[in-house]
């Protein structure tokens, strides 16, 4: 990755929000120009929504939809604390819905599997707790602005998959 994006990494790794500055300045250096975007995990805060506002702006870009996808707590702790990719190929498993032949090593090459540092279950709780106190706002932000779509991401990812497509026609 980029330097901003390293610097970005160090704090996601430790279960923090990225700091404001730093995030807008991320996303307007890959911003590609003329073309849509789909931004995964950001914004964060209102503060941010306000700053991806005025980028856009600037940019000449609407932002036209917000999906929230909605899981419980204890399924988020469960799906990414089962999380394993693999050291060398990158194959993503999943130690109770998608788990390798083998405990610990990857089907495709052999090499082993870990557990990225921002799946560890207690670095998962911290987020979620950082989510209630500084994400959930965004939910009133972008509902009053009329562009926020919430999809039960509880279900398979089949499921979830043709809700989104469908949502976003």
């Amino acid at each position: 990755g980029t330097p901003l994006g390293k610097k970005a990494k160090a704090y996601m790794d430790r279960g923090e929000l990225v700091p404001d500055e730093l995030m807008i300045a991320f996303v307007e250096e890959t911003l590609p120009e003329g073309g849509g975007v789909i931004l995964d995990g950001f914004p964060r805060t209102v503060a941010q929504a306000r700053a991806l506002d005025d980028l856009f702006s600037r940019k000449g870009l609407n932002l036209h939809s917000v999906i929230l996808f909605e899981v419980p707590d204890k399924l988020v702790v469960e799906r990414l604390s089962g999380r394993r990719l693999c050291s060398e190929c990158g194959a993503v498993y999943h130690v109770r819905y998608a788990p390798p032949k083998e405990n610990g090593l990857c089907d495709r090459c052999g090499a082993p599997l870990m557990q990225r540092d921002d799946d560890r279950e207690e670095v998962v709780r911290r987020r979620l707790s950082v989510y209630r106190e500084q994400t959930a706002p965004l939910i009133d932000y972008y509902k009053r602005k009329g562009i926020l779509i919430r999809l039960d991401a509880s279900r398979s990812v089949e499921e979830v998959h043709e809700n989104l497509k469908r949502a976003l026609g």
